[in-house]
């Protein structure tokens, strides 16, 4: 089964390069399949990892940034692949 772990936080006003820089140079303790790192308006970060494994199994995660550098907790979501379409 493929699970995909989604992280995604909003920067403190004005530090939408700073959170991107430092999502961007946290390391898991374990190699995901693929990890995406994506950005969006409002300074908003979203990075998604994709796991072989069970939809339950214990995975490393993006830990919480400085809460000085964001502007509301991170949220998290976790999903099962259904597949892909063409």
């Amino acid at each position: 089964m493929t699970v995909a772990l989604m992280w995604e936080a909003r920067a403190a006003e004005g530090r939408g390069g700073e959170l991107l820089e430092w999502a961007r140079a946290q390391w898991l303790a374990a190699d995901p399949v693929r990890r995406e790192t994506f950005a969006a308006s409002g300074d908003r970060v979203l990075v998604i990892t994709w796991w072989d494994a069970e939809l339950d199994a214990d995975l490393p995660e993006l830990p919480e940034p400085d809460a000085a550098l964001v502007q509301r907790p991170v949220h998290r979501w976790r999903f099962a692949s259904l597949g892909v379409e063409s």
